[in-house]
């Protein structure tokens, strides 16, 4: 099969981690990872006129990924947030409003490459100003004949229920973590007293959707799919910190989906990928053979 084609939409930035700043954002994080895995990928986001955005465009042509429909906003700084972790290597993040990615515009050249796409991945995080959230819907309508992956990524306060239940609508396949379980279905009116596998049936269920997919951390993950549930244990690894490690699970999972993986080996892959990314530092640890690579990171000024 050839390459497959996936748009990559909302935020790129960086995250600035006590140690330096290093090149992130989820949509960002999964290009890298799609891209690198085999994918031919587009991203559509905006940055700065600074050197932190170009910094970020040559590292987004680093892995060959389409940077042709990105935007630069002269007005507005690229991205930034600020990251702590904490004794398991678990984030917490700070995320500074009035970034370049808050403002991507709609133009025509969008929809010509949606057309011409296999997959659309996007988030919640990335729809937090109404611009983007306008730009993003209006794409993801057009892509409506093919796979739409949302990735819950939920950071306080930029998300509500009206949010959630609005972007699992437009989506075909969701990506949520055991963490956001809760938040998801009760946004969907979904009784949160079942089991998790019983509330992503339901989720699967009430939204006619053709995946949902749950990633729980070193415990693996679970598939629904419309004929049941596939269930992949956890992969040992030591954790350095799990930074970037979801998004690299959905690039995993996407690409080999497209691939045509059956739903088992494609699941068991994606946590083994994800598992690698733990084991090293960095929101965008790419895997090649036994190594992981860190891209540019940017010393602390």
């Amino acid at each position: 099969m050839k390459n497959p084609k996936i748009i990559s939409l909302g935020e790129v930035l960086w995250d600035l981690f006590p140690e330096g700043e290093r090149f992130g954002g989820a949509p960002a994080n999964f290009a890298c990872h799609a891209a690198f895995l085999g994918g031919e990928v587009s991203m559509i986001s905006a940055v700065g006129d600074d050197s932190r955005g170009r910094e970020a465009l040559n590292i987004l042509r680093s892995y060959g990924i389409d940077v042709t429909l990105m935007q630069v906003v002269p007005d507005a700084a690229t991205g930034t947030v600020g990251i702590e972790l904490d004794s398991n290597g678990k984030p917490t993040f700070t995320i500074h409003e009035g970034s370049a990615w808050d403002q991507i515009d709609w133009n025509e050249k969008l929809e010509s490459r949606v057309k011409d796409a296999d997959a659309v991945y996007f988030g919640t995080l990335g729809q937090r100003s109404e611009i983007s959230r306008n730009t993003i819907r209006r794409l993801l309508k057009a892509a409506s004949e093919i796979p739409r992956v949302l990735d819950i990524n939920l950071r306080r306060p930029f998300f509500d229920a009206s949010m959630l239940r609005e972007s699992v609508q437009l989506a075909s396949i969701l990506k949520l973590s055991d963490d956001e379980l809760a938040t998801v279905c009760e946004a969907l009116e979904i009784d949160t007293s079942g089991s998790p596998e019983t509330m992503i049936r339901q989720i699967r269920d009430q939204q006619q959707l053709d995946l949902v997919i749950m990633t729980r951390g070193a415990e693996g993950a679970l598939l629904a799919t419309p004929n049941g549930l596939v269930e992949q244990p956890g992969i040992a690894t030591t954790v350095v910190d799990t930074v970037g490690a979801g998004d690299s699970f959905t690039a995993a999972f996407l690409v080999g989906m497209l691939h045509g993986e059956p739903h088992d080996r494609n699941l068991q892959n994606a946590c083994a990928v994800a598992a690698a990314v733990c084991s090293h530092a960095g929101a965008v640890p790419v895997i090649h053979a036994d190594s992981v690579r860190v891209p540019t990171a940017r010393s602390k000024s």
